[in-house]
């Protein structure tokens, strides 16, 4: 009866521990929520000033504190840390304001998260800029890209789609008004076509007019076909089609000149200069441009081809310089991207606001994408492992950089959403003709079902 008794006492803790390893390996979500944010919050409650003067994010109390203490007790006199706010839990991690001392600014706790990821026992500590004197540390709790699940309540609208995860578990939106045209990079099997389906099927939900370029046969954008206006397969047809989207840009800037030549009296806010100032009842739809590997169309094998190519990659300028104020934006995906693709490679990269770099087979790819915008995220981008495709680091032109990972979508599942949303496709009349053929969906025919033998009624001889 001891050694039972002893057995128990000693089994129950350890299955205790070795039951909360699992779940944490198994279910971060439910680990943290459990065992991961009471342990954090007690860590931060009881650490908090001295974890900030270790530091260095505390400066010395204000003359009129100095006298309150010495006049009330004889406490020593401490350095006094940004004031701390209420800790608000979330399913990922916990979320607590500061209010920066004198002196300070977001980018000394930004210099801090290091430390104070380690000094609290999370798996990253992010900053954010609220307002002036006001920062929000987000702390997350575990690897939310290991296992990507989106927000419930994600900010979306027209020309905006939850595409991936931010490693700080907020959404990552492709925001065409904000980034109008982007650049997405990765060698093969890197999730780059996870990230296209996914942009995808967030715009098939909207009235957007989708037009591809996919020199690969279609192999890529062919399965959503039902959804797009326009789909050029070969290097021939895209150079038939970029001229026809120039023009359509040509016609609504036209149509935009024609809206500004009002008289004086008119109202300030009906004049305009892009697609967005101009009536509802007036404005044109937009038009986004899907490019897949455009490696392809630079490639040429003879002098004829090097003309073509001239002119498409001198449309797809055009329309990346000026497409945004006629509503058109550019996704251009592919392996590599840089000045050996020939003339204008560079001159097209320099107008992709946006860049979206996956695994990549060599530093050099990384730095075609990040390089020119954020130098320190190349690294990020090439310590990408095979083992996670859709791991990606997003950049823009302002310097700004985060890990991304898209959930996965199937090919079905998009290929069911373009085909559920084929009717919300608008019509533009210019790209008739580009129109893909889809053939109808040939429901299979049921089988007879077999009918049981009737027993005969006459007895047997």
């Amino acid at each position: 009866m001891t050694d039972l008794i002893t057995l128990a006492e000693l089994g129950a803790p350890l299955a205790a521990i070795g039951g909360a390893a699992y779940v944490r390996h198994a279910n971060p979500a439910a680990y943290w929520s459990t065992v991961g944010l009471p342990v954090s919050v007690a860590r931060l409650l009881a650490s908090y000033s001295s974890t900030m003067d270790a530091c260095g994010l505390t400066v010395a109390p204000s003359r009129l504190r100095v006298l309150a203490i010495k006049a009330t007790s004889r406490r020593e006199i401490r350095p006094v840390p940004p004031r701390r706010g209420i800790i608000r839990p979330t399913t990922t991690g916990l979320r607590v304001r500061l209010r920066l001392a004198p002196g300070q600014e977001p980018a000394d706790v930004a210099a801090s998260a290091e430390r104070l990821r380690h000094a609290w026992g999370v798996h990253g500590v992010y900053v954010k800029d609220v307002k002036p004197g006001v920062v929000e540390l987000r702390l997350i709790g575990f690897d939310v890209l290991r296992k990507v699940r989106m927000p419930r309540r994600i900010e979306d609208g027209l020309l905006k789609v939850p595409v991936a995860l931010r490693e700080d578990a907020t959404a990552f939106l492709r925001d065409y008004r904000a980034v109008p045209h982007e650049l997405v990079l990765g060698a093969t099997l890197s999730g780059k076509s996870m990230y296209l389906r996914n942009l995808i099927t967030g715009l098939a939900r909207q009235s957007v007019a989708l037009v591809g370029v996919d020199c690969k046969r279609g192999v890529e954008l062919a399965p959503f076909a039902s959804r797009f206006a326009a789909l050029a397969t070969d290097p021939g047809e895209a150079a038939e089609l970029l001229p026809v989207l120039v023009k359509e840009m040509e016609d609504r800037y036209d149509l935009i000149k024609a809206r500004q030549g009002i008289a004086p009296s008119a109202p300030d806010e009906e004049i305009t200069s892009d697609i967005w100032g101009l009536p509802e009842s007036e404005r044109p739809v937009p038009i986004v441009l899907f490019v897949d590997e455009v490696a392809e169309l630079f490639l040429v094998a003879t002098r004829k081809d090097e003309e073509r190519r001239d002119e498409m990659v001198t449309h797809l300028i055009r329309l990346a310089q000026l497409g945004r104020a006629a509503g058109i934006y550019l996704e251009v995906c592919g392996q590599r991207f840089g000045a050996e693709l020939g003339k204008g490679a560079t001159m097209l990269r320099a107008q992709l606001t946006g860049r979206v770099c996956h695994r990549v087979n060599d530093e050099a790819s990384a730095k075609m994408a990040l390089g020119d915008i954020a130098p320190e995220a190349v690294d990020a981008s090439c310590a990408i492992a095979a083992e996670l495709p859709g791991l990606a680091v997003a950049g823009d032109t302002s310097g700004g950089w985060s890990r991304i990972r898209t959930p996965h979508l199937s090919l079905a599942a998009a290929a069911a959403t373009c085909r559920d949303t084929a009717h919300l496709a608008p019509d533009v009349p210019a790209l008739t003709p580009f129109r893909p053929y889809v053939p109808p969906v040939v429901l299979d025919s049921p089988q007879p079902v077999p009918t049981a033998r009737l027993a005969s009624s006459t007895p047997e001889d």
